[in-house]
């Protein structure tokens, strides 16, 4: 086991402490599955009971009961059988996927929660591979594997004490596989849990390669690097090959010497039970019974052959969901709403993205007063984008404090104000979908009226001559519009929204100068008296529609006159 590995594991009490958590909304297909593998456990013994009746009967050994009625009995046992197994599939059908959606829901809520550190620690191919396979594993041996362990162990206890009762010898001989079958589980658990780790990072790395080429296939092309993109792939997948012959061989060897050891255990079973029916002291009935029991005790430990790998699957796959949900959530609670404009208030403010790195700001103290337009001015890694990423409460100051304030109250800067503001990224940010899916993320109560009136505003009305309108689908990365067109749609989108603070991080960089202009001449005349627009621009035109401009470079920031002074 590679050192790196073995530190990462997680204990496996923490990993059952979490299994409990989140098998609250699975604990009724889990339920379901036990009783109904229980009752088949039941039928099973009634069939080798009733199996031996029927063979006694016809060989005169019991003759007080008649065979018909043996044989009805059989029948009946059968058609249980028949209706437990199609009792399980609906079962199955009708709340697996159901138990799947559930916990996938559940950790899609919490990764949306999570706190922003302004890093990505894992690739999103990474995320959606355990969102996905890492779930399924979860949920299936939560709902279908631990049932069956539990009704493999009331097969494996009833068959013992149903053999002990007929020949206890021959039952004693058989259980001593018990303690050979622990001792090899624990060294192959320790071993393929290490193995099945490496197996999932490596599938998970092959879902980013994949992932990010799709994305990011132009680029392939244009710089004639799609043949270096196969190669990474096939390398990688190569090394997954390696990992999955090294887990299956680890597995088949470990397969063989458990089949010896049942092997043994039938071969001892029918040379006892020849042995006692040629002395007489045993039945037809009862030696056909000896080898059925046999295999209800020996059938479990193959059935946990089985379960192993399956459990120690879902063992990792619990372990990479328990990664993802680490992150502290961001702070919840009811939102502080500025019922009528609000302003901004840095002061003293340091923010360093690690301690070991420079500080993007320093001492940095500023005052964006309610109804003011900034201009946020500087070259590339001055703070521009960190300076908005700590307003929207995305970041947190290492030093001093931000906070939004009106004349009579203030609040510190935080996941609950963020309510007050309104952002545009510079980015395409529109998702796949509708325009009109695209302009309700930004009020799911806006009207016909208010998304066209938003549209006009951001300079975006180009939309009614669409053939569907604003009905017209976008498609993924805003394919069928042009990245100027995308970019107003944000900005409609972001105008639906109700709050008292505008943040635009270079959301005109894509316009011409004349739409550029006229938009903001329409933010002009859109915003009311007491709202604070914030333009991270390096465009002149913008800077000529603001009250005041803050200029950020590497070493310290001055505020520049207003514009006309």
């Amino acid at each position: 086991m590679h050192r790196k590995t073995a530190q990462r594991l997680k204990s496996t009490n923490s990993i059952l402490r979490w299994f409990w958590q989140i098998s609250k909304n699975l604990r009724l297909q889990t339920m379901l599955n036990a009783i109904i593998g229980i009752i088949s456990v039941g039928l099973d013994f009634a069939f080798i009971w009733t199996t031996k009746l029927c063979i006694d009967i016809a060989t005169g050994r019991v003759t007080d009961v008649p065979l018909h009625t043996a044989s009805l009995v059989l029948i009946a046992i059968m058609v249980g059988n028949i209706c437990i197994g199609f009792a399980r599939r609906w079962i199955s059908a009708l709340l697996g996927v159901r138990s799947q959606n559930l916990m996938q829901l559940r950790l899609f809520r919490r990764l949306l929660a999570n706190e922003w550190n302004g890093r990505k620690s894992r690739h999103s191919g990474d995320v959606l591979n355990r969102l996905i396979r890492d779930v399924k594993d979860v949920t299936d041996v939560i709902t279908e594997t631990l049932p069956s362990a539990l009704s493999v162990t009331t097969r494996f206890v009833g068959a013992f004490f149903f053999l002990y009762s007929m020949d206890s010898q021959l039952a004693t001989l058989i259980i001593c596989i018990v303690p050979v079958f622990v001792f090899i589980s624990k060294f192959y658990v320790r071993k393929m849990r290490a193995i099945t780790r490496n197996v999932r990072d490596t599938e998970s790395n092959i879902q980013s390669i994949l992932q990010e080429s799709i994305q990011h296939r132009i680029i392939l092309k244009t710089l004639e690097r799609t043949d270096t993109m196969t190669d990474r792939l096939d390398q990688t997948q190569q090394h997954l090959r390696q990992q999955v012959r090294h887990r299956t061989l680890f597995s088949s060897l470990s397969g063989m010497l458990v089949s010896t050891g049942f092997a043994t255990g039938y071969l001892i079973t029918f040379i006892w039970g020849v042995t006692r029916l040629h002395e007489g002291t045993i039945t037809y009935g009862m030696m056909l019974a000896f080898i059925q029991l046999v295999g209800q005790i020996q059938g479990p430990f193959r059935d946990m052959t089985k379960f192993i790998p399956i459990i120690i699957s879902a063992f990792t796959a619990g372990e990479r969901l328990m990664e993802l949900e680490e992150a502290p959530v961001e702070q919840q609670g009811e939102p502080v709403k500025f019922a009528d404009g609000a302003g901004l208030r840095l002061t003293n403010v340091s923010f360093r993205y690690d301690e070991h790195e420079r500080y993007i700001l320093r001492n940095f103290s500023f005052d964006f007063p309610p109804g003011s337009s900034t201009a946020i001015l500087g070259e590339t890694g001055a703070g521009k984008t960190t300076l908005i990423r700590l307003i929207l409460a995305l970041l947190k100051p290492t030093e001093g404090q931000v906070e939004m304030y009106q004349s009579d109250s203030s609040h510190p800067v935080s996941p609950l104000t963020r309510c007050n503001l309104v952002y545009v990224p510079q980015d395409n940010t529109l998702f796949s979908g509708s325009i009109r899916d695209n302009l309700l993320l930004g009020n799911p109560d806006a009207t016909d009226e208010d998304m066209h009136k938003a549209l006009e505003t951001a300079c975006a009305d180009f939309v009614h001559s669409l053939p569907d309108g604003i009905d017209s689908s976008v498609g993924e990365n805003s394919t069928g519009l042009s990245q100027g067109q995308a970019q107003r749609i944000c900005i409609a989108r972001a105008l639906l929204r109700k709050g008292n603070i505008l943040l635009l991080d270079e959301a005109t960089s894509a316009l011409d100068t004349a739409t550029e202009t006229r938009l903001l001449e329409n933010l002009s005349q859109w915003k009311h008296a007491n709202q604070t627009l914030l333009f991270v621009t390096h465009r002149l035109a913008v800077v000529e529609h603001c009250t005041q401009v803050l200029q950020l470079t590497k070493q310290n920031y001055q505020a520049l006159p207003q514009p006309g002074n």
